[in-house]
């Protein structure tokens, strides 16, 4: 499942191609009879808020779309490769037609952008980049939306979510929602709020996206190792401190991901070592699919473990957590 980062990143390829264009509204697979509310009509707006994207509308109405496991755009016509080709040190050229923005390959570069008559994929584990001999093309697979404008068009295949809502329910949905660093002024403060009602393991309220939006199973391992936390602690039993500092590594991390499409999650790399981290995954992460693997600090194999149906991977010296 995409995690916050590449929700904001399919937000931004809206907003820099399709908001402010009249665009035609379409389910090619006829399963989304909402689309003659908004066909005909601009996009003023693209933004994510974790995991949750919304589209919204000149009739004041927004198409609300949830990826889940299953769900991915693909993108084709005049978009153009954005600012984070300068982080990408050659990747575009390693990773050409199978990078994507989630999972093992994450790498969103060949998404975000690529020439006219390039068809993009956006959100699903597997990835394609085609290209085509005309435009529009032809929708692959079982296209929920199509969101189509004079110069480029968005296809919406398997989403968990796909609706056309009401001011009224955006503010609804968002408000059940926890923060998301790069959307909400006073995060901080409502995160430690939630986590404080909880007392759940913290490995679980990560996770939680009532309490923190956007942090997905990646994310998780990974702050909860960079703070040396255990990820069976108490929530509500961490102290202030704590807690504060696990929202400002989560800002720094999801800015990273935004930046470079990439949850790169080890820091103080040497240069040859960072471009190393952004090509390849098992170089990006200190625990994360590394079950049985020496540990990056000291050396104890990489515990695996589940979590509420999810994988969950620590190190139990480093973390703290009892054999």
């Amino acid at each position: 499942m995409p995690e916050g980062h590449s929700v904001h990143r399919i937000a931004a390829q809206f907003a820099r191609h399709f908001v402010g264009s009249v665009c035609r509204i379409s389910s090619p697979q006829g399963r989304f009879g909402d689309a003659s509310l908004i066909d005909g009509h601009t996009i003023v707006r693209s933004y994510a808020v974790g995991k949750h994207l919304f589209l919204e509308f000149d009739t004041g109405d927004s198409l609300h779309v949830h990826l889940g496991i299953y769900g991915a755009w693909d993108f084709a016509g005049a978009v153009q490769l954005d600012d984070t080709v300068s982080a990408a040190g050659g990747r575009m050229v390693q990773t050409a037609g199978r990078g994507t923005v989630v999972g093992e390959h994450e790498d969103s570069l060949a998404s975000i952008g690529a020439p006219r008559r390039t068809r993009l994929r956006m959100g699903e584990h597997d990835s394609v980049t085609v290209a085509l001999d005309s435009f529009p093309p032809d929708p692959v697979g079982q296209v929920r939306v199509r969101i189509l404008t004079a110069n480029a068009v968005a296809d919406l295949r398997g989403p968990t979510v796909c609706e056309v809502v009401g001011p009224v329910r955006v503010a609804e949905i968002r408000d059940d929602l926890g923060p998301d660093p790069l959307v909400d002024r006073q995060g901080e403060e409502r995160f430690l709020a939630r986590v404080k009602r909880t007392g759940t393991p913290i490995g679980r309220a990560l996770m939680n996206q009532k309490i923190v939006a956007g942090i997905g199973n990646v994310y998780r391992a990974e702050m909860l190792f960079r703070a040396r936390l255990s990820p069976y602690l108490a929530a509500n039993t961490l102290p202030d401190e704590t807690l504060r500092a696990l929202w400002t590594d989560w800002v720094g991390l999801l800015k990273i991901g935004v930046k470079t499409g990439q949850m790169l999650t080890m820091d103080g790399l040497t240069p040859a070592r960072k471009r190393a981290a952004l090509a390849h995954r098992e170089d990006r992460h200190w625990v994360y699919r590394r079950a049985g693997e020496p540990c990056r600090i000291c050396g104890t194999p990489i515990t695996l473990d589940i979590m509420e149906a999810r994988k969950l991977y620590f190190c139990r010296n480093c973390q703290g957590v009892a054999a």
